[in-house]
């Protein structure tokens, strides 16, 4: 009776207990080993660890099941929310990577997006998208804000290097883009000695441009969007686009007037990219594309989003016979800096960085002068203008100060693309010192104003007229009120200029940013940049220290 008891008492307990560990990622043999470690147990890795192999096999089918069966309903009430896999994008690169649906401006989709869904399905976790800045994906994921960035993100040496890179799931081609006008002429880029290409910035685009300048004397410029290249194209501004064959063929559906070349000027590859320290998940989601690359899974996604090709079928033969795909084909390898120490890297950088500094300060000097003169005049006409005057001087004040310098800049440069095509530097430079006038005319008016009334008073009953009173008394004395705020702009100026490498100007912060993702590491790069901004401003705060204690009113 005892032990019939006994039995009753374990079957009920059993029967109560025995699915409780069916769903993954809430138990520790479960969570770790099949999801956060990023595969399941196989006989030949837990082999390799050491255990019995039959025993691994077994344990392997426990896990997997394990991972597969949902909890049973009446514990579904309590069980845990599921895993999340965090994933980094950046929808302003659009479709058919990434992109805001236009439905539901709150959700995004693209291939990338469901090759997301694809892995996180594969880990059995819930995706959850992380929008970072298509130049930062890498530093982000390093740090680790998410667990995989999927952008089309290129495969690259560097990348390689510093980052756990997932195998290949999409190839491409480089290809050249020219007016039609100039299809004839402009086959290759030895055909463009002299001449200006574009390319977004940090790409192996931009690396192979970078060697033909070498090579063939052509002019690398850098964009932030693969939109405004091709639209710059058609206006004239440059004389081809180099960009892989997606955004290319992308832009020509939206986009009229050019002609993309038919050869291959090098091909890459799209990946995923982990932290360094992530590699087992990098191998669980190696296998999960592998399996979508047996299945056809990959290819309805391309093929929905317009960009399988012949290409493919291939790649994905090599991968799955384990054949190595090198990141790039037809770059010279032994031009990426990732190749060589981190000295010899900035020692081959160096003279870039120092070039674009001069930009940087030619720059902003010329836009600061402008900027004040601007500025004198708007102050001096709210001082002494009439109502109508002033009320539009207090206008463009406004304006300017309420809305951001970036859009301000775009505006002049694209925007008034079609009336008025000003040259990047000119507009850089039109930019910046309409948007500091606004601010220079405020200290300018506040120190007019800080001449005391009987000074002003004093000069008028010697018999100075309102010209004199301003040049003689006035201005002089506002000059030195107004000097310490004067430079505090200008300094904040030499760092505003960076916003300009949005009209393609490379200015210090824009060719040092394309040193840090050639190189994989921003602690070098952003060393060197700092302090050449040092040697910039602080000259300038001591001279103004210097005029300051010059022209310091004498204590009584």
């Amino acid at each position: 009776m005892r032990r019939l008891t006994h039995c009753l008492f374990v079957a009920i307990v059993a029967a109560a207990l025995g699915d409780r560990p069916a769903r993954a990622g809430h138990y520790p043999g479960v969570e770790h080993a099949a999801v956060e470690a990023g595969h399941y147990l196989t006989p030949e890795r837990t082999a390799a660890a050491g255990e019995n192999p039959a025993e691994a096999g077994l344990h392997a089918r426990v896990d997997r099941a394990a991972v597969e069966a949902g909890p049973s309903p009446g514990l579904r009430d309590a069980a845990e929310p599921p895993a999340i896999l965090r994933w980094a994008g950046d929808p302003e690169g659009g479709a058919p990577f990434v992109e805001a649906d236009p439905s539901h401006p709150e959700t995004v989709v693209g291939f990338d997006v469901e090759i997301a869904d694809l892995l996180a399905r594969g880990l059995h976790r819930t995706p959850q998208f992380l929008n970072v800045t298509f130049m930062s994906i890498d530093l982000s994921i390093a740090r680790g804000d998410a667990d995989i960035g999927l952008s089309g993100i290129e495969d690259t040496p560097a990348r390689r290097t510093t980052l756990a890179v997932t195998l290949p799931y999409y190839e491409f081609r480089e290809v050249l883009s020219v007016r039609d006008g100039d299809a004839a002429r402009f086959r290759t880029l030895a055909d463009l000695a002299g001449r200006s290409v574009a390319t977004l910035g940090g790409t192996i685009a931009y690396e192979i441009l970078l060697g033909a300048e070498r090579q063939h004397g052509i002019h690398a410029v850098s964009y932030e969007d693969d939109v405004h290249p091709y639209s710059d194209l058609v206006l004239g501004r440059v004389d081809a686009v180099l960009l892989d064959h997606v955004l290319a063929e992308r832009r020509q559906r939206t986009i009229a007037g050019f002609t993309i070349q038919p050869q291959t000027v090098a091909i890459g590859h799209y990946v995923g990219v982990l932290a360094a320290g992530n590699s087992p998940l990098r191998d669980a989601m190696n296998e999960i594309l592998r399996g979508a690359m047996r299945d056809g899974t990959l290819e309805r996604i391309l093929r929905e989003w317009r960009v399988w090709n012949d290409d493919q079928p291939t790649l994905y033969a090599k991968l799955l016979a384990g054949e190595p795909v090198q990141p790039v084909i037809g770059l010279d390898p032994s031009t990426s800096v990732v190749t060589l120490t981190k000295w010899d890297a900035a020692r081959r950088y160096f003279p870039s960085l120092l070039r674009a500094s001069v930009i940087t300060l030619a720059l902003s000097c010329l836009s600061m002068a402008l900027a004040v003169g601007i500025g004198v005049v708007i102050a001096t006409g709210r001082v002494y203008g009439g109502p109508p005057v002033r009320g539009l001087l207090l206008a463009y004040v406004e304006l300017m100060r309420g809305t951001p310098i970036l859009l301000q800049l775009f505006v002049l440069y694209y925007g008034l693309a079609a009336a008025i095509r000003l040259p990047a530097f000119g507009a850089a430079l039109l930019g910046l010192a309409l948007n500091y006038a606004a601010y220079e005319s405020e200290i300018y008016r506040a120190a007019l104003e800080a001449v005391s009334t009987g000074q002003l008073e004093a000069a008028r009953t010697l018999g100075l007229t309102e010209r004199q009173v301003l040049t003689l008394v006035r201005a002089p004395q506002a000059f030195r009120l107004a000097l310490a705020p004067m430079t505090n702009d200008f300094v904040a100026l030499l760092k505003d200029s960076s916003l300009v490498s949005v009209l393609t100007v490379l200015e210090l912060t824009k060719q040092t940013q394309i040193f840090a993702t050639n190189l994989g590491s921003w602690v070098l790069p952003g060393t060197l940049c700092a302090a050449l901004y040092l040697l910039m401003s602080l000259p300038l705060a001591a001279l103004a220290r210097r005029l300051e204690r010059r022209w310091k009113t004498p204590s009584t």
